[in-house]
C-alpha cells in the first residue's frame, strides 16, 4: 500500500525541483486557456507501478485536470498500450509532465525487473524478497513496486526487523551472545534473524533461537547443507550475487526466500510517454 502522506510530500519536492519559479517555456508558448488531452502510453512491454502517484502530480499542479486510469498498479502492459488519459488546462499538464513520467518510469521499471525474477522462480517454494537498497527519499514507493512486481517486501526500515550482521557479532563476540542480547528487550511479535557466511554459523544460529537465518554468499552445495541442517525448523534466506542468470538454481536449492538488492538498486526505467491525441 502506498503511504498518501509520503506521496504528498514527494510530490511536493518532486514539483518544486522541476519546476521552481515557473515553467517559463509553458508561460510564454501555451495560451492560458488553451486545453488538450494527453494519453500516457506504455512503448514496450512492462509491468506497471506508480500510475496512483503520476495521478497525484498532475492533480496537486493542475486541479483540474480529469485523470483516468486505463490500468492498475501490477498490470502487464504491451507496447503502444494506454495507461492513462489527462484532460484540462495545457500549460500546467505540461508543466508537471516530466515529473510524473519520471517517478512512473522508475517504478514500472522496479516492477518490470522484479516481474522477471519472480517468473525465473516460478514452480519452487522459493520467494522472492526485495531489501534497503533504495533510493534515499523514496524507499516507500520503490518497494511498493517490488511488492506489485512480485516480490514481497523485507524490513521498510530498521525498526521493523532485528537483523543480526556479520559486524554486530564482531562486537558482541558470538552469534550466541548477541541473539542473547537481542532477545532481552525484543518486542514480542518482532522476529531475529541473523546473517551466516558458513555452516557453522547455521548450526550456532539454530542452536541460539534465531527465528531466520540469512545464508550470505553461500555456494550452491553450501545452500543445500544448509536446508539439510534446518530440515525446515527455521526459514532460510539466501543472498548475495543473485541475477537473472543465477536465482533459479538458488531457487532449487530448497530455501525459503531469496533477497535480491538490484530489483530496487539498478532496475532500469523503462519507456512511458505522454501524447497528444489527436481526433479526427
Amino acid at each position: 500500500m502506498i503511504d498518501r502522506l509520503q506521496v504528498q510530500a514527494f510530490v511536493e519536492m518532486a514539483l518544486a525541483e522541476d519546476i521552481g519559479f515557473c515553467d517559463l517555456t509553458s508561460e510564454l508558448v501555451i495560451p492560458a486557456h488553451a486545453t488538450a488531452e494527453f494519453a500516457i502510453n506504455a512503448r514496450h512491454a512492462m509491468t506497471i507501478a506508480g500510475l496512483p502517484v503520476a495521478e497525484a502530480v498532475f492533480r496537486r499542479y493542475v486541479p483540474e485536470a480529469k485523470f483516468e486510469a486505463r490500468v492498475e498498479d501490477g498490470a502487464k502492459a504491451g507496447k503502444g498500450d494506454v495507461l492513462a488519459r489527462v484532460t484540462g488546462p495545457a500549460r500546467g499538464m505540461l508543466s508537471a509532465e516530466r515529473t510524473a513520467l519520471n517517478i512512473l518510469q522508475h517504478l514500472s521499471g522496479i516492477a518490470t525487473l522484479t516481474a522477471q525474477y519472480v517468473e525465473r522462480i516460478a514452480g519452487t517454494r522459493a520467494v522472492l524478497l526485495d531489501t534497503r537498497k533504495t533510493t534515499p527519499g523514496l524507499r516507500m514507493l520503490e518497494k511498493h513496486a517490488a511488492a506489485v512486481g512480485g516480490a514481497k517486501n523485507h524490513r521498510l526500515g530498521l525498526a521493523d526487523g532485528v537483523l543480526i550482521k556479520d559486524n554486530h557479532i564482531a562486537v558482541c563476540g558470538s552469534i550466541a551472545a548477541a541473539v542473547a542480547q537481542a532477545k532481552k528487550r525484543i518486542p514480542v511479535l518482532t522476529k531475529i534473524e541473523v546473517e551466516a557466511d558458513r555452516l557453522d554459523q547455521v548450526a550456532e544460529a539454530l542452536a541460539a533461537g534465531a527465528d531466520m537465518i540469512l545464508l550470505d554468499n553461500m555456494s550452491l552445495d553450501q545452500l543445500r547443507e544448509a536446508v539439510r541442517m534446518t530440515a525446515g525448523r527455521i526459514p532460510l534466506e539466501a543472498s548475495g550475487g543473485v541475477n537473472l542468470d543465477t536465482i533459479g538454481a538458488i531457487a532449487q536449492t530448497g530455501v525459503d526466500y531469496i533477497s535480491v538488492g538490484r530489483i530496487t538498486q539498478s532496475a532500469p526505467a523503462v519507456d512511458i510517454g505522454l501524447d497528444e491525441v489527436i481526433r479526427a
